[in-house]
């Protein structure tokens, strides 16, 4: 979730949603069975904002061939429920929770996120964490709608709490980082940042950027902790692939009315260590329908969930 976001409670449909069946790995672009999958996804509060939205969760979990899920606004419970119904594992603290295929060894945790290790089939394994960091002010907001300044902007960045979120986070996270860039088990950190990324607000992509150039503070410091955005490395030009995440439910600032929203990326996957990006994609799964007619939607968040595959 970000500032000015327009929720709203939906009941569930009676109807049942049709899911893919098993469990197993549907796999990456490819057939390399070295392959690990990691996404990122804001679950919209619990899955709570479209009709059957626990089903369309589960069903996305089960179709996408990802290995573990880094989940923020889970409310407390979604992460457990979905572990039980897929047979899998789950880290679930607050918003912000992992859902993992494999079994978890050691857990961590942040002001606002929660880590874990993986202990995989085959004898490896993966340091994963995910983040929620606060969601006012929002800086797109500043730019497309306030015109502020660079600089005003980056003022209320240091200010919104985010920056001392994510360095919290990356100070815990400093020993398992080191220790995959030696050879150990490698790193992922996801994350909805509410903040967009450095990488996308160049000057090449200020068109799609009310015209501005913003180097945001909580994907720099990231990169400068040791982590690669995976999007940007299987999909190095902003321009030609935006990969935007909020908001597919938002194309106008209430969802199908008012000033145009900014669409951006602000949902990620990084990682440090031997793992390498072998896709990374922006998806969203049918065709949303805006707020507030997106109850229906088979689509159960506000976000594109961010799906990045990895070898090692």
């Amino acid at each position: 979730m970000r500032a000015g976001s327009r929720l709203m409670a939906v009941p569930l449909a009676a109807a049942l949603l049709c899911t893919a069946a098993g469990s197993a790995a549907a796999g990456p672009p490819g057939d390399d069975d070295a392959t690990f999958g990691v996404v990122s996804l804001n679950a919209w509060h619990g899955g709570t904002q479209v009709d059957d939205g626990v089903a369309k969760t589960e069903a996305f979990v089960r179709s996408s061939g990802a290995d573990v899920f880094g989940m923020q606004e889970t409310e407390g419970t979604l992460a457990d429920e979905l572990a039980g119904r897929l047979g899998w594992h789950s880290y679930q603290t607050g918003d912000v929770a992992l859902l993992s295929r494999y079994p978890i060894v050691e857990r961590f945790q942040s002001r606002v996120g929660v880590g874990a290790r993986l202990q995989l089939d085959d004898g490896r394994q993966a340091v994963v964490w995910t983040v929620h960091l606060n969601y006012t002010p929002y800086g797109p907001y500043d730019a497309c709608f306030d015109h502020m300044t660079p600089q005003q902007i980056l003022d209320r960045e240091e200010s919104s709490g985010r920056v001392d979120e994510i360095r919290e986070t990356l100070e815990k996270m400093a020993p398992q980082i080191e220790q995959a860039r030696a050879g150990g088990a490698p790193v992922f950190l996801t994350g909805d940042f509410n903040a967009p990324s450095h990488l996308d607000w160049t000057g090449a992509a200020q068109d799609s950027h009310c015209g501005y150039t913003v180097q945001w503070p909580t994907s720099v410091a990231v990169a400068e902790a040791g982590l690669a955005d995976s999007f940007r490395e299987a999909n190095a030009d902003p321009v030609a692939t935006p990969g935007n995440t909020w908001s597919p439910v938002y194309p106008k600032h209430d969802g199908s009315t008012g000033a145009d929203e900014p669409q951006d990326r602000i949902d990620f996957v990084h990682h440090a260590g031997s793992a390498r990006t072998v896709s990374s994609t922006a998806e969203v799964r049918g065709e949303p329908a805006p707020v507030p007619d997106h109850a229906g939607n088979e689509w159960p968040t506000d976000h594109a969930a961010v799906v990045s595959f990895f070898s090692w």
